[in-house]
């Protein structure tokens, strides 16, 4: 009975605005609404105890994800571990690392080929049979929260397989179930979306539709052909969703990424990315969460620019998502690695400092996806820069076709007609190191290790949870192996997308290693940045002049704390020429010194803590 009331007082703090959303939708649905808060009430009763003790310990701790010890890795779980269990034995290895947040990749069921790496979901009740089943992913995290590790699995809102029971029966003729997708008779209405919304891979797979042509029907497919793109205007589908997205969270599951959260909602004559229905719905999403299971985080995967992101934040009185990606800073980081000039990282963080210290952002250097050149490039323009020429730059000097680069990265959905493309490697691979190992040139190993820790540092020096890529702590680099597999040859995101080397990962006890290096390196800047408040999210944060091109500065400042944190994105030694009153603490180096015309190291970073008194 105790527990039913704390259900219904959960639903009547939200139940007003649920139903207005709701019935904006669909209107006159009040039948389906009910279904809903049916959906609603039955995963709260079939949620475990443990899962409502662990709701209750997080919603009397509101910002627990917003500290300075929270650090995630992003994980494929067949090239981690193999498997579910295989991840389970590994929990010792991932807390070595530093870390308390983990992101498996999308391991429910998905076919064996035309996938798009799992994001092709044939089943939202199963796991992927080769990784393992539903039990096993509730051990899992059950496991993960006696060791304090959060888990993050993916949730693929937009679309489903052509595989998945809905489309095979649509495929069939049965016509509630076309009535879940966007079927087409002819190529009338198609045509009409055409005209105004753009494509995602225009090389791969140009269009947003796909002709069926053994039931003589056009089907909306957004991404791939065999991503069949959900129709959101039946609230079958939506209510349906909630469900399978409420079944993962009873799995122990702690943070839902919702994939390509803009695309959610079509409507003919826009552009059907980030219409105002999408952000009811992922309101809606949070208000449900927060009835059935509060302690579940929302993070939006939104790779757009700032001012596209910062929505799906909602608002203080109705937020939507927790956390969202800081996909911008990461691209604007790798243009500065090539152009060596921080002018443009430096606007992207005023930009990002300026915005209320509530937002969450994740910061990563590398994920399982491509980069894409979503710079600023209006701002770009007044530099002198042109589009064009410069992402024909930027993806020379990575895939090591410029002079003076030894990055090592391969392109992505290369468009001859436009000049563009997407970017793939690992960090390491980015950084040198691959070039560097294969020319048995020790110097270029140093100074590639040197830009790989800079870079982590700068990733956990901005505010937010800072993500590792799966191997980026041991210099994992490209696996080059997909080009003999017929399944993933032509898709070269797969170069970063190897097995974890665990002969490698022994090697980070190693003194002297590579591994030893990078490990050491990285975990030492995630001790520092758990012991200091002023690395909370909470904490004031700004840019100063360096009077050097190559050389950014940061300065966070919280309750008597102030850091000045420098970079050096050059291969070559610097000065920065600051002028900073006070004596400063390095922790990185232990020197004690002033912060004026302060040296930096080739790639060099330096956090100078002001001592008081």
């Amino acid at each position: 009975m105790a527990e039913r009331t704390v259900f219904q007082n959960r639903l009547n703090r939200h139940y007003d605005e649920l139903k207005w959303l709701y019935c904006e939708l669909y209107e006159g649905r009040m039948d389906m609404f009910e279904d809903l808060c049916r959906i609603l009430g039955e995963r709260f009763s079939g949620r475990p105890d443990t899962l409502k003790a662990l709701d209750e310990t997080r919603e009397a701790d509101s910002g627990w994800y917003k500290k300075n010890d929270m650090t995630g890795m992003m994980m494929y779980t067949d090239a981690f571990a193999g498997d579910l269990k295989g991840v389970k034995e590994k929990l010792g290895y991932i807390e070595d690392c530093g870390v308390n947040y983990i992101h498996l990749m999308p391991l429910l069921d998905s076919p064996p080929v035309k996938n798009d790496g799992g994001y092709a979901v044939s089943d939202f009740t199963r796991v992927k049979r080769e990784l393992g089943t539903m039990e096993d992913l509730a051990e899992l995290t059950a496991q993960c929260h006696k060791r304090n590790i959060s888990v993050c699995l993916d949730f693929v809102m937009n679309h489903t397989s052509d595989e998945h029971e809905w489309a095979r029966r649509a495929r069939a003729g049965e016509k509630e179930y076309q009535d879940r997708y966007f079927f087409y008779d002819t190529y009338d209405i198609p045509a009409q979306f055409e005209r105004t919304c753009p494509q995602v891979f225009p090389t791969t797979a140009p269009g947003n539709f796909t002709w069926l042509d053994d039931i003589k029907k056009f089907v909306m497919t957004t991404f791939y052909p065999y991503q069949w793109d959900l129709n959101y205007w039946n609230p079958v589908v939506f209510n349906t969703m909630v469900d399978y997205l409420l079944n993962l969270t009873n799995q122990g599951v702690d943070i839902i990424r919702i994939d390509a959260v803009p695309y959610i909602w079509k409507q003919l004559g826009t552009n059907c990315r980030n219409l105002p229905q999408v952000h009811n719905i992922v309101r809606m999403l949070r208000m449900m969460c927060e009835i059935v299971c509060p302690g579940v985080l929302l993070l939006g995967e939104v790779v757009m620019e700032p001012a596209k992101v910062v929505p799906y934040f909602g608002t203080v009185e109705k937020p939507e998502c927790h956390m969202l990606y800081n996909v911008t800073t990461m691209a604007t980081t790798w243009h500065t690695i090539a152009t060596k000039d921080v002018s443009l990282l430096k606007c992207q963080m005023e930009i990002v400092s300026a915005l209320p210290r509530e937002y969450v952002f994740l910061n990563y250097l590398r994920c399982h996806d491509d980069i894409g050149w979503g710079l600023d490039y209006d701002w770009l323009w007044r530099q002198g820069f042109e589009e064009k020429a410069h992402k024909k730059f930027l993806n020379g000097y990575f895939a090591g076709g410029y002079f003076g680069s030894d990055s090592r990265g391969e392109l992505y959905n290369d468009d001859p007609h436009s000049g563009d493309a997407r970017l793939c490697g690992t960090t390491a691979s980015l950084c040198g190191l691959e070039a560097a190992l294969l020319r048995q040139d020790a110097e270029g190993e140093a100074r590639s290790l040197a830009c790989d820790i800079m870079l982590h540092g700068y990733m956990l020096t901005q505010s937010g949870i800072p993500m590792i890529y799966s191997g980026d702590e041991i210099g994992q680099l490209n696996d080059y192996g997909y080009k003999n597999d017929m399944r993933k040859s032509d898709d070269s995101r797969y170069v970063h997308r190897g097995a974890f080397d665990w002969e490698a990962a022994k090697l980070c006890k190693v003194s002297g290693s590579v591994q030893n290096r990078l490990f050491e390196g990285i975990g030492r800047l995630l001790t520092i940045r758990k012991g200091y408040k002023v690395f909370l999210n909470a904490a004031a944060v700004s840019t100063r002049e360096t009077y050097d091109s190559s050389v950014l500065c940061l300065v966070r400042e919280l309750e008597g704390e102030m850091l000045i944190a420098l970079f050096n994105f050059a291969p070559w030694g610097k000065t920065a020429w600051i002028n900073e009153d006070g004596m400063y603490h390095d922790l990185l180096s232990d020197e004690r010194l002033e912060a004026r015309g302060v040296p930096m190291p080739a790639y060099g970073i330096r956090w100078m803590m002001k001592v008081n008194g």
